[in-house]
């Protein structure tokens, strides 16, 4: 199963599904988070769709068959029907991080009116308990009558204890988690607003999650902007065929998993997928420099005047800032020289790639979910060797409250209410509201609030 079908979820698990040369035959039962568009054109597809791999040159396409079922998120009968099969053996979750609904210590928000609102309809409807009716051995996931009821839930996290609630009913039997957003140790998050939910409603189910539940870690990678019209209007004249669900993404495609998946999996590294003991080396180099780089681009390159990551990055003031980031970054990545290096190499080349419009719009969305991953834990590392924080954290936070000010991108933020009132006045009061507001406490820093305020400046200066 998945949760979150949009672009990324066709060009990435989906298409490592498809290119798995396991002899069992997988495929996706695939759920929309907000709005059930994508699943009803892929259902008129019968899930095909074409995927256009956009090089700097040429473009490589194929169709991808990997997705056996799309629905709506709110069918919540088919969500039971399909968790409560022990034909399913794993979730695969792409949520954004503002989908894990965490507060400013790592906590599931108990307070954000959806998820008191998931919590009243679970507790409702007697989500934990191990009464309810449970799917006949003639059912098939997903078709025809619904063998489980479900309460109305909206949350990532409340839609997970639903799903595993009418799976603990049916004796479905083991599984596995498997986030694939921009967190630090996503499994961890993901397990923690699940059981924090589970105990907010039912302590049993808290615990038989505990014992039957997996929750792997991973690091996603490969750049995909949204389909534009131009896009679809080529893939089909390469194709012969209409496709309202064509994917644009690049060449490049990275996958790096840690965890354990008593029920199986399919065979992801025949396509190139990593598996590990120790992931955290790899989600600090991308978090870091790939994302902390996008968004350093998104807030500083639209208060430049740009609109996408490759015209930002050939400017020579971004190039440089993003420069500079990385060369702040490196020393704490705890990876080879030489491996950090090409990986810079390969990253600059991709950003370039005029070809993939990827949109600093997008990219700029929930900066207050984002910065708190891609830049806090480096402040933190410095402070742990003792050093100030460095320049480039600084202008990064800078950026954003530019942006936070009126300067580039169109802000959207879940918390746009708060910090818009916060960000508005003299440069190091706003300077310190912001800092504090990622987390509590970092306004005390001064010579940080002196840098996010200087560059803050600075950008609004040369904004267009």
């Amino acid at each position: 199963m998945h949760l979150g079908l949009g672009a990324f979820h066709r060009s990435h698990q989906a298409w490592y599904t498809e290119h798995s040369t396991d002899p069992e035959p997988w495929g996706i039962a695939a759920f929309t988070g907000r709005s059930p568009g994508a699943a009803n054109l892929l259902d008129a597809q019968d899930g095909l769709y074409t995927l256009v791999e956009r090089g700097p040159e040429r473009d490589r396409i194929e169709v991808v068959a990997s997705i056996s079922a799309a629905h709506d998120g709110d069918d919540v009968g088919a969500w039971a029907e399909y968790f409560a099969s022990p034909q399913v053996a794993l979730v695969t979750l792409t949520v954004t991080e503002a989908g894990y609904h965490l507060d400013a210590a790592g906590h599931l928000d108990v307070g954000h009116p959806e998820i008191a609102a998931d919590i009243e309809s679970l507790r409702g409807a007697g989500a934990g308990s191990d009464t309810g009716r449970t799917a006949g051995s003639d059912s098939k996931p997903g078709h025809g009558a619904r063998a489980l009821s479900a309460p109305p839930v909206r949350t990532m996290p409340g839609r997970l204890v639903a799903g595993l609630a009418a799976r603990r009913r049916a004796h479905g039997g083991p599984m596995t988690i498997v986030p694939c957003d921009n967190l630090m140790g996503n499994g961890g998050a993901t397990r923690t607003v699940v059981l924090e939910m589970c105990e907010a409603v039912d302590d049993g189910l808290a615990g038989w999650i505990s014992v039957n539940v997996s929750f792997a870690s991973t690091v996603v990678d490969r750049i995909t902007p949204a389909t534009t019209a131009d896009d679809r209007v080529s893939a089909e004249r390469a194709t012969g065929l209409e496709d309202r669900c064509a994917v644009v993404t690049e060449p490049f495609s990275e996958w790096v998993l840690c965890g354990d998946f008593p029920a199986g999996r399919p065979a992801w590294e025949s396509a190139g997928a990593r598996f590990v003991g120790d992931l955290r080396p790899f989600a600090e180099r991308k978090l870091s420099l790939l994302n902390g780089g996008h968004s350093l681009l998104a807030y500083a390159g639209s208060a430049l005047g740009h609109a996408t990551v490759a015209s930002a990055v050939f400017d020579p003031r971004c190039r440089a800032w993003l420069e500079g980031w990385w060369d702040d970054v490196t020393p704490i990545l705890g990876l080879p020289a030489d491996e950090v290096t090409s990986y810079r190499t390969e990253l600059l080349a991709r950003f370039s790639n005029r070809r993939i419009a990827h949109t600093l719009s997008l990219i700029a969305r929930d900066g207050s979910q984002k910065l708190v991953q891609r830049v806090i834990p480096v402040v933190h590392r410095y402070r742990e060797a003792g050093a100030p924080a460095p320049p480039g954290a600084g202008r990064i936070v800078g950026a954003w409250l530019a942006h936070l000010r009126g300067s580039g991108a169109e802000i959207s933020d879940p918390r746009a209410a708060e910090l818009v009132p916060l960000a508005r006045g003299a440069l190091r009061p706003a300077a310190r509201a912001v800092l504090d507001a990622l987390e509590p406490g970092l306004g005390s820093d001064a010579a940080l609030v002196r840098q996010v305020a200087g560059a803050c400046r600075e950008i609004e200066a040369v904004a267009s």
